[in-house]
């Protein structure tokens, strides 16, 4: 099962009400509505970013990255090339890049924000790449990584108390909708899963001369015999009956 996000609607109870008001709110039901329209979770996080720029005053770039422990850091989504930094190998190096110093503070709070990246002198990630502010709310979070959705600004400052509301308000549909996708997607995977297991059943009865239980116990059996996974060992035994390659179970 995946693990619970982060963010839940409860930390918002805290929150004043929004001068804006309905406007606001209609602004997030449209965009909880795109969230949940989306099929895969890379669909929703590419989503994502795009609503961020819209939805966040002063936002102009925004991704989706994953920090691990150590450092490392790789993008998932981002609205353009700008903030596609993170996802390039560093020269000399094997793929990902440093954080932004703030970004370590991500592990035991769920917002950072940046005010202005070259205020100790610059050299980092961020003010190499002329961006001053950044936004950052935390997505998921266990012992290893985290997953966060940064909002970018070129100016200085850009994003105030009411722009870290509204990006929380507006992460907490992100965690959401990125759960039901999820589930989504392994839900189908299982079910792919189970038909492709069931057709090498159904060839291995017929090669075989077998009945159902033994067929599956000469898959699993073949599967722990040369290491290799139920599912994948299935579709090499379909791929290979229906002529498009592979090898199959020719012993039990």
């Amino acid at each position: 099962m995946p693990k619970r996000f982060v963010v839940a609607a409860s930390e918002f109870t805290d929150l004043p009400r929004f001068p804006v008001g309905f406007e606001l709110a209609e602004a997030l039901t449209a965009a909880a509505r795109e969230l949940h329209g989306t099929g895969t979770p890379d669909d929703t996080m590419h989503t994502a970013v795009t609503l961020a720029v819209r939805l966040l005053p002063d936002a102009e770039h925004a991704d989706i990255s994953e920090i691990q422990r150590g450092g490392r850091l790789r993008s998932l989504a981002w609205t353009d090339e700008t903030v596609r930094f993170a996802a390039e190998p560093r020269q000399g190096g094997h793929g990902g890049h440093t954080p932004h110093p703030d970004w370590e503070r991500l592990w035991t709070t769920p917002v950072v924000r940046t005010g202005d990246s070259e205020a100790d002198g610059g050299g980092n990630v961020l003010s190499g790449l002329g961006l001053r502010s950044a936004l950052s709310l935390r997505l998921r979070a266990d012992r290893r990584r985290l997953t966060v959705l940064t909002a970018y600004a070129r100016k200085p400052q850009a994003f105030d108390e009411d722009a870290t509301r509204i990006g929380r308000l507006f992460t907490a549909h992100v965690s959401l909708a990125l759960d039901s996708a999820t589930v989504r997607e392994q839900l189908t995977e299982a079910m792919r899963t189970r038909d492709l297991i069931g057709q090498a059943t159904g060839i291995l009865m017929e090669r075989l001369d077998i009945d159902a239980a033994g067929a599956f116990e000469s898959l699993v059996k073949a599967s722990q015999r040369e290491n290799v996974k139920l599912r994948d060992l299935a579709r090499r035994i379909v791929d290979a009956n229906s002529g498009t390659g592979g090898r199959g179970v020719t012993e039990r």
